[in-house]
């Protein structure tokens, strides 16, 4: 396909969002003049704080579609590129002390649809030969599909680090982590050349008469760009993006928080797969620490119930000595700032949490090693908590936003499908379900409320 020379793209952002967009223009369209814009350097904001992680875990079937093209296009990438991207897939882990999950196999099915009977395997007493452990790293062979393990000798074995009153694992098996600066490296990479700019400098004013005109502060002076078309790949600042053309996205900002260590103790096996704990819990304080929590005002909120879903795992590979913890239980919405609001009580907050499902973690109870890494990040969400990608309202305007905490999972599908979006472009059937559109569908958006509420 020659290159198309008539049109020039401006995307504004430049973290994995934005990029995976400009390379995705680049790769299927063959687009001659790309400007990324940022007033940092690439990936290093909120790409930066990523977990990394990937999964085809959806309790709706066009996220799951969508997710599982992510996937196919990031195999597509460890391929060409001799695993550059460190690609593994030892799944996600769910961890819970219920016996009665009707609900989360529910979710499952809503998910994968009529695949659900193939793909979903249960292991209860006597039924455990078909199970395969994590055992090894490697993405290519790793099983498909679902494992269900509510046998306690086979949960012993396979999770031996886990605490004894799991009754239940919901073993996700299209899961994994990737290094998201290896994949933004990697697209940058291929968009070396005369077909695109990168430009250090900070959107001021978007005004639109033929195409659009962009006030950008840089550090040698005020710059201004035309460009045909933009694309709004602001990450927590794309309301603010949005609103120098009158749009109001229906998106707003909350900031979570995650701790890395070297696991010098061994609490953590490297064989683990990403493990969330999915019932909520008490914070196991001592009895003099929660009385002093109490009595105060402001963190007795430490001491009340606290939602599931807190995370743990290896980090740095099978002979990496690195592990991460996180727990997104913040609920608070905030104007974003670029210095990360952290709170110094968060490290022993987290580590508690994730105790209660690997108990080994206790023995770094008020001793977290010196060089442990506290970061945060972020998460740019919509209500139901999808992305948005497509127009933005007004006639060649495009915004690849909203991608909340799995941005790495799904830059992707989501720098093709806006970038299909962008060039005219015949799209996936699941299109309309993550733009604008959606918001006129009112049996989707029931479904996504609902979805939302839900622990999957």
């Amino acid at each position: 396909m020659p290159p198309n020379t008539e049109m020039h793209i401006a995307i504004i952002g430049a973290g994995i969002i934005g990029i995976s967009t400009a390379y995705y223009l680049a790769k299927n369209h063959n687009l001659s003049k790309v400007t990324l814009i940022d007033r940092e350097q690439p990936m290093s904001f909120t790409s930066a704080q990523s977990g990394e992680n990937y999964r085809n875990w959806w309790p709706h079937p066009s996220m799951v579609a969508f997710t599982n093209r992510s996937i196919d296009l990031l195999e597509d990438i460890a391929r060409e590129s001799g695993n550059r991207i460190n690609m593994n897939r030892r799944g996600y882990a769910l961890a819970s002390r219920r016996t009665e999950i009707d609900d989360l196999v529910q979710q499952l099915h809503d998910g994968l649809g009529h695949t659900a009977d193939r793909l979903i395997r249960y292991h209860s007493s006597g039924d455990t030969d078909r199970y395969q452990p994590s055992l090894a790293p490697d993405w290519e062979t790793a099983p498909i599909g679902v494992d269900i393990l509510q046998d306690q000798p086979l949960i012993r074995s396979a999770f031996p680090s886990y605490e004894r009153d799991i009754q239940t694992v919901i073993h996700i098996r299209r899961g994994g982590d990737i290094s998201s600066q290896q994949l933004g490296m990697h697209m940058l990479g291929a968009l070396r050349g005369d077909r695109f700019e990168r430009l250090t400098g900070s959107v001021e004013s978007i005004t639109q008469a033929d195409g659009f005109t962009l006030e950008i502060a840089a550090a040698d002076g005020t710059r201004t760009l035309r460009a045909d078309k933009i694309v709004n790949a602001a990450g927590p600042f794309a309301g603010r993006i949005a609103n120098m053309l009158g749009i109001e996205l229906p998106i707003y900002n909350t900031f979570q928080q995650k701790i890395a260590f070297e696991d010098h103790k061994k609490a953590v096996l490297r064989e683990l797969p990403f493990s969330i704990d999915l019932d909520g819990q008490k914070i196991d304080w001592s009895d003099e620490d929660r009385e002093m929590l109490q009595a105060d005002p402001d963190f007795k909120w430490l001491t009340d119930d606290m939602p599931g879903a807190i995370h743990c795992r290896p980090d740095g590979g099978d002979h990496g000595t690195w592990v991460k913890l996180g727990w997104a239980y913040n609920e608070t919405a905030a104007e974003a700032t670029w210095e990360p609001p952290l709170d110094d009580n968060f490290p022993e907050i987290v580590l508690r949490g994730a105790a209660r499902l690997n108990p080994a973690l206790k023995a770094y109870y008020g001793r977290l090693p010196r060089k442990m890494h506290h970061y945060g990040g972020w998460y740019t969400m919509t209500e139901e908590n999808w992305p948005l990608i497509g127009s933005m309202g007004v006639e060649g305007a495009f915004m690849n936003c909203a991608h909340s905490g799995f941005g790495t999972m799904a830059a992707c599908a989501g720098g093709e499908l806006a970038a299909a979006w962008v060039m005219g472009a015949k799209r996936p059937a699941y299109s309309d379900d993550f733009s604008l559109d959606r918001y006129n569908n009112a049996k989707l958006m029931k479904t996504l409320h609902e979805s939302a509420k839900g622990v999957l």
